[in-house]
């Protein structure tokens, strides 16, 4: 047994690798090579790193721009008992500086951190004293411009070469078309290309596109006949609200999650879906990342996403167990009228997008030349209320000025209570003889969180509170009484949103935001949503092979099972008839270009067979409209 498969054993419990894992691991702690790995949605992506990084000496860097998925991999990596530490956007700096001296000092085999982090003085001063055995970045697809959810601070990720020379890059992503996949690996600074590409196929998911004008009624079809658990997405946060009521009112056992809803509640809302005591869960695309559970059978889609990627990744979180599960996305044509909408929304008007940030810039009362690297809390809704600005503009202009590498914006970035003991502990016992009112507590709180003399612990007030048989109001203020004697540093929770500026304040000479970029960048995302719109309207294309071939995969199978292969198969359509019909359609295209109606006649007398094939063949692009209407090979 290879010493990364014991690794694999001793803290996860799996015998083997799935295909490739272990390949990219000897590619990047045997052969030291900056390798990129493309693994589909619960392909299995952070154990790469994870094994790669456990079987060297030094602390593993984790990138990654999610500060949910990071808390949650932190907690999963203690309770192996692996030491592993988060830095990100919100902390304190006596917080950070602490967490990075201790990873100086080795007291970590992994240290997570948002991208913005990577630029800061602090982390750069701190680098060169760590002994780094890995770099690993996730949805390393942030770094491309081509990308659906480009990420400047990312573009920050190649300049720590510098301070790490012959330190080997590890990327990794679910969803990087070819062009972004080259991308990423010329951002990175590859030495040479090296790419290792899973097939995004998945045999045991069913894609389903149901055109449908009563969704609630075909989503009710659905929960009641499948079996097992389910998510379905929209795309605002009053109709998770409302869908999830509409379930329980038939009889299903349903839930509502979305980014507004309070830490504990989503803890808890998220530990019920877990353990099967909630079937259904309605979501926003906040519900998903780092949430590992391989049993769900159904991913239903009552709205169109905005990208085959966004699809792609969020149906991909069905049948991890490698058993069936179904994908199913209902369509209708108000979806095409909603698109249309949220593409005008999406990209507000470039006078719009400034107004937007020079309120920015008041609102937290920035002057020009200014605030870099300032972080700050922000309350949207306060914002929007004191410059009389529309939710969706605002929030849209910011994801614009993100684009362009103007400021962060941090989501969900929740924060629990922490406390660390900045006394020494001869100077602690001190205290305690002296403040003997104080003893007890002081005792309760070292039995409970180990580790608060070297780094911030996560505390949870009413936890203590219970245990001591108190209210939580007697906690926080034994806390706060030891905070104001300076024996510790305590932070409150918070579940607030935050703003990076990060470059210094512009003024409108200087705030550059290129026509040609805004643009490009409307004339992408119309292209992803596009694609969407065409994956939704098509019923002549399997749509597993619609989905490979965007992400780059061109001649695969047909799947079989998703609704365009069964209705071919309800028309008694072989494999074996399709490609005769498919071989004599080209060999007569070959001699001249053709009306529908006389190609089929050439072919044979089996009409409808005969149609479904020239359609697929439309569809693929291996054969083509001419200017006159005739049908034609694509040259």
């Amino acid at each position: 047994m290879s010493k990364y498969k014991e690794i694999l054993l001793k803290h996860w419990g799996y015998p083997d690798f799935r295909a490739m894992q272990e390949d990219i691991i000897k590619s990047v702690a045997d052969d030291n090579k900056d390798t990129l790995g493309l693994l589909p949605t619960g392909g299995g992506k952070s154990i790469l790193f994870q094994v790669s990084a456990l079987a060297q000496e030094g602390v593993c860097l984790v990138v990654t721009p999610l500060i949910a998925l990071m808390k949650d991999q932190v907690e999963n990596l203690k309770k192996r008992n692996i030491s592993a530490v988060a830095i990100y956007s919100g902390m304190s700096s006596h917080e950070i500086d602490i967490a990075l001296n201790n990873a100086v000092y080795g007291a970590y085999k992994f240290l997570y951190l948002s991208p913005e982090r990577l630029a800061t003085k602090l982390f750069l001063a701190r680098v060169p004293d760590m002994k780094v055995n890995l770099v690993a970045i996730d949805e390393a697809h942030c770094i491309s411009q081509w990308g659906y959810d480009f990420r400047p601070s990312y573009l920050n990720i190649s300049a720590i070469r510098e301070y790490l020379p012959n330190i080997p890059f590890l990327a990794l992503t679910a969803t990087a078309t070819p062009e972004v996949a080259d991308d990423i690996q010329e951002k990175l600074g590859f030495a040479e290309k090296n790419m290792f590409r899973k097939s995004f196929a998945r045999s045991n998911l069913v894609y389903i596109v149901r055109q449908v004008d009563d969704k609630l009624k075909y989503l009710l079809k659905i929960a009641k006949t499948e079996n097992g658990t389910g998510i379905v997405y929209v795309r605002n946060r009053k109709k998770t609200v409302e869908i999830a009521q509409f379930l329980r009112e038939n009889g299903v056992s349903a839930d509502y999650y979305h980014a507004g809803v309070d830490s504990k509640l989503k803890d808890l809302k998220q530990q019920n879906w877990k353990d099967d005591k909630t079937r259904v869960i309605v979501s926003t695309n906040a519900f998903g990342m780092g949430i590992d559970k391989d049993d769900v059978r159904f991913v239903v889609h009552i709205d169109l996403p905005e990208s085959p990627e966004a699809y792609f990744q969020e149906a991909g979180r069905g049948g991890r167990d490698e058993k069936f599960a179904f994908a199913v996305l209902l369509y209708n044509k108000t979806d095409k009228i909603n698109a249309e909408k949220r593409l005008r929304a999406n990209f507000p008007e470039i006078p719009k997008i400034r107004q937007v940030y020079n309120s920015l810039c008041n609102y937290y009362q920035i002057p020009v030349g200014e605030g870099k690297s300032l972080v700050r809390a922000f309350n949207i809704r306060d914002f929007v209320k004191k410059f009389k600005l529309d939710t969706y503009t605002v929030h849209s202009s910011i994801k614009f000025l993100q684009s362009e590498g103007y400021l962060d914006f941090s989501e969900d970035d929740f924060s629990p209570s922490k406390i660390y003991f900045s006394i020494e502990r001869n100077d602690l016992y001190k205290f305690q003889i002296a403040n003997s009112n104080l003893d007890v507590f002081i005792k309760m709180l070292l039995r409970t969180y180990s580790g608060s003399f070297s780094g911030y612990v996560g505390i949870n007030e009413e936890y203590l509170a219970k245990k001591a048989n108190v209210k939580k109001e007697v906690i926080i203020n034994y806390l706060q009484t030891l905070a104001s004697k300076e024996i510790i540093k305590y932070s409150k929770q918070s579940n607030t949103p935050f703003i990076i500026f990060t470059s210094e304040r512009l003024d409108d000479k200087n705030l550059r935001l290129s026509k040609e970029k805004y643009k490009e960048k409307k004339d992408r995302y119309t292209n992803r949503l596009n694609a969407m719109l065409q994956y939704a309207e098509s019923d002549s294309r399997c749509r597993s092979q619609m989905l490979l071939a965007y992400f780059g995969e061109k001649h695969t199978q047909k799947c079989g099972l998703c609704d365009v292969c069964k209705q071919k198969n309800e028309f008694g359509l072989t494999n074996y008839e399709f490609e005769n019909y498919k071989k004599s359609i080209l060999e007569i295209l070959t001699e001249k270009p053709m009306l529908i109606q006389k190609l089929v006649d050439e072919v044979g007398n089996d009409e409808k067979k005969i149609i479904i094939v020239v359609r697929w063949l439309l569809d693929n692009d291996e054969i083509i409209y001419d200017d006159k209407k005739m049908i034609c090979l694509k040259k």
